[in-house]
């Protein structure tokens, strides 16, 4: 019998204990009856199967969450991230520097009371500081790329070229976690390359007449370089954080990342000359809730991946395209070319088939 069998057997017998009782003359009481002695044998077994359902639903109540909340969490992420995002292209009159040394500034804000409330300290433990700055650094300075992208390019090609990370990702664990790159894995990221050359559309590929009929196109070709470097560094990140693995708070982890990005914020805007105050209450406004959407969107998608298993994650993480979409065609009137929809298309078939490899390789 394994320990957890003779707890769960204890526990039983406890039940058992509480609800029997004998007076001085020896006679039976159950739940405060008195029980002939031929009926007891009968009460006691039926009592005992009742206790085990009892002590089993209490069981599975402990150890399974409520069905789906892990993938609910995962929505409510992409929707709060797709609203940053949308955020940040409505706000054109700042840098995207400043944007970010801003939402740095509304999360450190609230990080500072979590950390003192959570007793995890501000340095973390001795052997992965270095990690955390360097998850900081790269982290911080994927999120400038990728605010840069998305006023410099449509809202959608951002987000899908952006969702080649996981691509990325394994390359670079291959090479630095030793983790194995399989030949799907090769399949994915041919699918991904496709995807990104169909939305960027460079010119030695589709001829010069792309420049010609778009007269923002370097513009776009800016950002959707800005857009791929982002997903790398994002790669970066989250092998990092597969490094760290769960010996540091997360909370810890993004405190790194307000810390180390305003930082680099201060020292960017210093040298560009870029700083300046919103002129208008409602760009004000779209600050604050950039930086308070950005951080709900990091803490519920940190809360899915603890409760859910990471394939189903990264299977409704894509509705980060489906919602950048949306939010493109509605507020700025702008229909995606059949170029960005076949890019899409590839990118997003790239991710879905990399998350139900992931978890058809884990429920083996």
């Amino acid at each position: 019998m394994t320990a957890s069998s003779k707890s769960f057997s204890s526990a039983v017998h406890l039940e058992q204990e509480k609800m029997e009782t004998t007076d001085q003359n020896g006679i039976f009481y159950y739940k405060g009856c008195s029980v002939p002695p031929g009926r007891l044998c009968i009460i006691r077994v039926w009592s005992h199967f009742a206790n085990c359902l009892s002590l089993v639903g209490k069981e599975a109540e402990k150890k399974a969450p409520c069905p789906g909340l892990g993938l609910f969490y995962t929505l409510l992420s992409a929707f709060l991230f797709s609203v940053g995002s949308l955020f940040v292209k409505k706000v054109q009159d700042i840098h995207a520097v400043e944007i970010s040394a801003f939402r740095c500034v509304f999360q450190m804000l609230i990080i500072i009371p979590c950390l003192i409330y959570r007793k995890t300290g501000f340095i973390g433990p001795k052997g992965q500081r270095i990690f955390l700055l360097l998850r900081g650094v790269l982290g911080s300075s994927a999120m400038i790329l990728l605010y840069y992208a998305y006023q410099s390019t449509s809202l959608a090609d951002a987000t899908v070229i952006s969702f080649s990370c996981p691509v990325f990702t394994s390359i670079i664990a291959c090479i630095f976690l030793k983790e194995k790159y399989s030949p799907w894995d090769a399949v994915f990221t041919a699918f991904t390359i496709t995807g990104v050359i169909l939305i960027v559309r460079p010119p030695f590929l589709f001829g010069s007449e792309v420049v010609e009929t778009d007269k923002d196109y370097s513009v776009h070709l800016k950002g959707a370089f800005a857009a791929l470097v982002h997903a790398v560094f994002a790669a970066v990140t989250l092998v990092i954080l597969r490094k760290i693995g769960t010996s540091v708070d997360y909370m810890l982890s993004i405190w790194y990342y307000v810390v180390a990005g305003l930082t680099e914020c201060i020292i960017a805007l210093s040298i560009l000359g870029e700083w300046s105050l919103p002129h208008c209450g409602l760009d004000r406004l779209f600050l604050i809730l950039i930086g308070l959407f950005g951080l709900g969107g990091q803490v519920f998608l940190a809360k899915a991946i603890q409760i859910e298993k990471a394939g189903l994650v990264a299977l409704m993480k894509t509705m980060d395209v489906v919602f950048a979409f949306i939010f493109q065609i509605i507020f700025f009137h702008d229909v995606p070319s059949w170029w960005t929809v076949g890019g899409s298309l590839c990118v997003v078939a790239s991710s879905i088939g990399a998350a139900v490899r992931k978890w058809y390789q884990s429920s083996k």
